[in-house]
């Protein structure tokens, strides 16, 4: 491995018959690197302070003059750089620079003199040289020509090329294989057994090359081109083949555009020009930089195949032309300084050596024969590379001995054969395959059926759920049908008292406005609601026990009235607020035992501390007697003692609190299921009497006699006083005259304002139809539901009935005093 930086070199070209020299010195010096000096004097201009930078001195390798020669460039630049390839290194030589300073004569000559030869044609015939002198290896030479124009690479040793145009070539792209290795596609390889061969396709690419003139150059060349030399070298009888390849690099001259003042398609080449030697500056700042992670090596055509030789496995040389003309001096400084940051970067050549796959497989070949013949001779046995047939059956037997063979201990032996072993194992795991795939097969068919048996109960539920859809669907009818004959009636009961007070207008209104109010949405009960009541009724007593614990809406407002008139209710609130306290009493304990048992230790860490110090105290002094009393660790145990009495004594009281608690408990658990129980015995008690009741509501007359008594009572009754008379004793009706219907009978209040939507100040519903004119289901459950409801109306509306009767009267006088 070689590890070095990229070797600059500077080479001035001679100045034209017209053009002006600059001022600019070179100092060569054999021991250390040489310099160039440039020298820009200042501008004086009269009212002007010009503090403009006047030297710039850069260092370089070796610096060639205006005198030097081909040769002598050749014999310092190119000859080691061609020395390494052929010990099997790659190399590289580039030459940068402004257009018209050198680049392609230097690179590949003048055509006037043999003398002019450039790099590429010298370096050609040393190394055909070279490998004619050295008869120990045998060499292979290839060579290829890449030409980058525009930023589209093109074969300038394709045959085509001088009878199609350039956008009908072939045109030459890149690929990366995994190992990040650039391969160019479409860029042939030609063989050169000889240096003749090898000029001739030098100059074939030569004459392909895109020229052009310009106000810089009378030739300028378009297109960046790589010439590149492939050598392979290898030993006779030896498996190692050494690559190497030697890329020569002639790079397009960048241009001032608003110097040179180029326009069209030489305008457009300019673009290409600069913006991939831009991409190539990139490339050489981002190498130059020590932590940076990303070189954009892809930006460019260029970059890409230059990959290797910029910071890879290669040996580099750079050549920067300078033109010392005062015209170009600032873009001859700008070169040295591409070419001062081009030192900094280091490459890692590394001998490239690899196996030639066709003696390795000879030499592998043998080896397998040889140990062929090596197991005959052990085994005494010719092994083919197929069994036998008998030798499978055989095997066959055995596998199944073995399979159905109970013993742990039994082993299958067929011998240091891997034909064999290999054969068993194929054999076993068919076997298990086999046997997985019946296993599918079974479960599938299990599944199916099991899918099939829940398809039909899935179908029987689904017409159980149809039916008992449908037999709702008919009770809400009916429900729905009995509210709107109950709505009509009560609205004609209305209009009659609204002409019965016809005298005032200010009632009327009211009236209207309380008419509209009273069958609000809000006040009638939904259909849900008269649901709820009619599967209620017989159903509410065992409700808590069908459905885990879970009581209805009307169910549990009926049980917290029923628990509040309780005898044992005062019993629990005392239990629940005794418990509180004591739960209290015992958190408040718990913190001081934590705080005592916390103290407790800390005047135990310091005897342990005391007891440390006195022995450290008896080791420095022997003198000190450990047996005497500590007067501070005697203090320290007398509160630890003084603690524990008063840990103790909290932890007795935190026991019996403990135990109190638990009395507490119990108590009320007991309290609280006796409670239960009695609801549970009053609402079935309930039910039975509706149950009772149902065939008297078929042939009682009350329903016939009480809503002409509650329109005649209510004949004088204003609206406005009828509805805030109403829901004044409505709003005192807990706590004054209905406490003897509550405490006798606790469901009445809970299903007027549960079922029948009753509200505060909204009592006035309408009177329910004759029980003879109400059409059944002919199912027993919901006819019987239908009957309980309109009895648990009509109890209410005789209730409200009588309180109407009352606030008629002092209705009536109000009205003739007023």
């Amino acid at each position: 491995m070689v590890k070095e930086t990229i070797r600059v070199y500077a080479r001035v070209k001679p100045l034209g018959r017209r053009q002006q020299a600059g001022i600019y010195s070179v100092d060569d010096d054999e021991k250390s690197l040489s310099s160039l000096e440039i020298i820009v004097p200042r501008d004086l201009a009269d009212g002007f302070v010009n503090n403009k930078r006047e030297s710039y001195v850069f260092k370089f390798q070796k610096i060639f003059d205006q005198e030097a020669k081909q040769d002598v460039v050749f014999d310092n630049i190119a000859k080691p750089v061609a020395e390494c390839v052929l010990a099997g290194y790659n190399g590289t030589i580039f030459a940068y620079g402004q257009t018209g300073s050198g680049k392609t004569f230097t690179i590949t000559g003048g055509a006037e003199r043999y003398s002019d030869r450039g790099i590429i044609p010298r370096t050609l015939s040393y190394i055909f040289d070279q490998l004619q002198k050295d008869s120990s290896k045998v060499y292979t030479t290839h060579v290829s020509y890449l030409e980058i124009y525009n930023e589209c690479g093109y074969d300038l040793l394709d045959p085509r090329h001088e009878a199609s145009r350039l956008e009908d070539l072939p045109k030459v792209t890149i690929m990366e294989d995994p190992d990040q290795n650039i391969h160019l596609k479409n860029l042939s390889l030609q063989q050169a057994t000889n240096e003749e061969e090898a000029l001739n396709l030098l100059f074939l690419g030569d004459t392909n090359r895109m020229i052009a003139e310009t106000p810089m150059n009378q030739a300028s060349t378009r297109s960046h081109c790589i010439f590149t030399i492939h050598i392979s070298s290898k030993e006779p009888g030896s498996a190692t083949i050494r690559h190497s390849k030697l890329h020569l690099v002639d790079l397009a001259g960048s241009e001032r555009v608003a110097k040179t003042g180029v326009g069209g398609h030489l305008l457009t080449e300019a673009k290409y020009i600069n913006l991939s030697l831009h991409y190539l500056e990139q490339v050489i700042i981002a190498l130059a930089e020590k932590n940076r992670s990303h070189i954009p090596y892809r930006n460019s055509m260029m970059t890409s195949v230059l990959r290797d030789s910029l910071g890879g496995n290669c040996v580099t040389t750079m050549i920067a032309t300078l033109s010392i003309d005062k015209r170009n001096i600032d873009e001859s400084i700008s070169t040295c300084r591409f070419a001062q940051r081009v030192a900094l970067i280091k490459n890692e050549a590394v001998l490239n050596e690899e196996i030639d796959p066709r003696l390795m497989i000879v030499q592998l070949k043998k080896e397998i024969q040889d140990l062929k013949d090596e197991l005959a001779l052990v085994t005494g046995k010719q092994r083919t590379s197929e069994l036998s047939q008998e030798e499978l059956l055989e095997l066959d037997e055995l596998i199944e001995t073995f399979l159905e063979d109970n013993d742990p201990d039994s082993t299958l032996d067929v011998g240091a054969d891997m034909r064999k072993i290999k054969y068993c194992f194929i054999h076993v795991k068919q076997l298990m395959n086999h046997s997985k795939i019946s296993d599918k097969k079974m479960l599938s068919q299990h599944i199916s059926e099991e899918k099939d048996t829940n398809k039909e109960a899935g179908e029987e539920e689904l017409k159980k759920l149809k039916e008992l859809l449908q037999q709702r669907d008919n009770e809400i009818n009916i429900l729905v049908n009995m509210l709107k004959k109950e709505k009509k009636k009560a609205q004609d009961a209305l209009f009659q008292l609204n002409a019965a007070s016809a005298g005032s207008t200010v009632l009327e209104q009211s009236l209207s406005i309380n008419l509209e109010e009273s069958w609000s949405p809000s006040s009638c009960f939904s259909l849900k609601d008269a649901k709820d009541f009619s599967s209620s009724v017989h159903r509410l007593p065992f409700l808590s026990r069908q459905t885990g614990g879970k009581m209805s809406l009307g169910c549990q407002e009926a049980f917290e009235v029923f628990k509040q008139d309780h005898a044992d209710s005062i019993t629990i609130e005392d239990s629940k607020q005794l418990l509180k306290q004591r739960f209290t009493e015992a958190k408040c304990l718990g913190e001081k035992l934590n705080q005592v048992r916390n103290k407790i230790n800390h005047l135990k860490g310091e005897i342990t501390q005391r007891h440390i110090q006195r022995a450290a105290l008896a080791v420095s002094s022997p003198s000190e007697e450990l047996n005497t009393l500590d007067p501070v660790e005697e203090k320290l145990r007398m509160q630890i003692e003084e603690e524990k009495k008063s840990y103790k004594t909290m932890l007795n009281h935190l026991k019996g609190l403990k135990v109190e608690i638990e009395h507490l408990q119990l108590l009320m658990e007991k309290v609280k299921m006796k409670l239960q129980k009695d609801f549970e015995v009053w609402w079935s008690e309930e039910a039975k009497n509706l149950q009772k009741e149902k065939p008297e509501m078929v042939s009682s007359p009350n329903t016939a006699t009480v809503y002409p008594q509650f329109i005649k009572s209510s004949q004088h009754l204003s609206t406005n006083s009828f509805s805030e008379t109403t829901r004044v004793s409505s709003n005192e009706d807990p706590a004054g005259k209905n406490n003897s219907i509550t405490s006798s009978n606790p469901t009445s209040k809970t299903r007027e304002e549960t079922y029948l939507g009753y509200s505060e100040g909204k009592t006035n519903q309408a009177p329910p139809t004759s029980s003879t004119s109400i059409p059944l289901t002919g199912d027993s459950q919901a006819d019987a539901d239908i009957l309980a409801f309109i009895k648990a109306r009509q109890n209410i509306l005789q209730k409200k009935g009588k309180s109407c009767q009352k606030i008629g009267s002092q209705t009536k006088i109000s009205s003739t005093a007023f």
